[in-house]
């Protein structure tokens, strides 16, 4: 893919509102651009500027003016922690964040939160694509980041940690969708016993529908339906809380598969033009055996 000479990163921090802001651009839209065609910004690096929690997570597209512009076209974002492995699948950095076309918001889970540390470097990859009639000659990508700093007012938080469960299981998770009907499936092993506290979906467009299996106890765990618009396009995954009944328990050695449907209506091949993953928040049993995780410095590499 070509390479974006211009999108850079900037960061704000509002240390007063406990509000971290990012802004990734300018990069150039122009209509009907795949992005396979689109020049793409370079990997981007976050450094922590404070020491607590990570609690909400809002991302927008805008305008150079700050006007939102549609969020589909951005194709995926992910924001990895390069200090620490995904406890899911240590071959990988922890993924922290991600966000597509559907730009789902994650909203605050009272009591819990992500911890960081000072210095802690976040990796932000993403892509672009623009496929609506109207160019946009210098978009951007926006994250409001709230946090809680250690020492505020209230009680200290719960450590919780995104859990990326991806049909492509520890592998690259995006995948070729042929034309018709797509069911893809993959699994993994939780090494970890824990509480799932709830679990929201990534797909792309024409993607119907992801199932969380637990595998090992032949349980349903849960269902996203998509929400598209009449083309096919994505709006919206469901989140699914299982806080009233004390969160799904997982235990170590559990099997969890991940199932995800497309429809491709357009008679020929989708390159790279799915992804099927559930995510949620988990609270491990012994938070002990996770902070023994966490490399200063930005261990797992740049």
């Amino acid at each position: 893919m070509p390479v974006s000479s211009t999108a850079t990163l900037a960061v704000a921090d509002n240390p007063a509102a406990q509000l971290l802001t990012v802004k990734l651009g300018p990069l150039k839209l122009p209509a009907h651009t795949d992005h396979m065609q689109t020049a793409q910004p370079r990997p981007q690096f976050l450094k922590i500027p404070f020491d607590g929690w990570i609690i909400a997570y809002h991302p927008r597209l805008v305008d150079a003016s700050g006007n939102p512009i549609p969020g589909r076209l951005l194709h995926h974002v992910a924001f990895y922690d390069t200090s620490r492995p995904d406890f899911v699948c240590p071959n990988k950095q922890e993924h922290i964040f991600g966000a597509g076309g559907e730009m789902n918001d994650w909203p605050a889970t009272p009591g819990f939160g992500y911890r960081v540390h000072p210095g802690d470097r976040i990796r932000i990859s993403s892509m672009f694509h623009n496929p609506t009639p109207t160019s946009y000659p210098a978009a951007y990508l926006e994250v409001r980041i709230e946090y809680r700093k250690i020492g505020a007012a209230g009680t200290p938080l719960k450590s919780v940690y995104p859990t990326w469960l991806d049909v492509k299981s520890c592998r690259d998770s995006t995948y070729d969708l042929k034309p018709g009907r797509n069911v893809t499936t993959g699994d993994v092993t939780m090494d970890y016993p824990g509480i799932l506290l709830g679990v929201g979906g990534h797909m792309h467009d024409y993607g119907r529908e992801l199932v969380l299996t637990n595998l090992t106890r032949e349980q349903t765990v849960a269902s996203l339906a998509a929400k598209l618009d009449a083309n096919g396009h994505m709006l919206s995954m469901p989140i699914v809380l299982f806080m009233n009944q004390g969160g799904y328990k997982v235990a170590k050695g559990d099997r969890m598969q991940i199932t995800a449907t497309y429809q491709n209506p357009t008679g020929h091949i989708l390159r790279e033009g799915a992804m099927g993953i559930v995510v949620g928040y988990f609270l491990p049993a012994d938070p002990q055996q996770f902070e023994k995780l966490h490399r200063p410095g930005g261990g797992l590499g740049k």
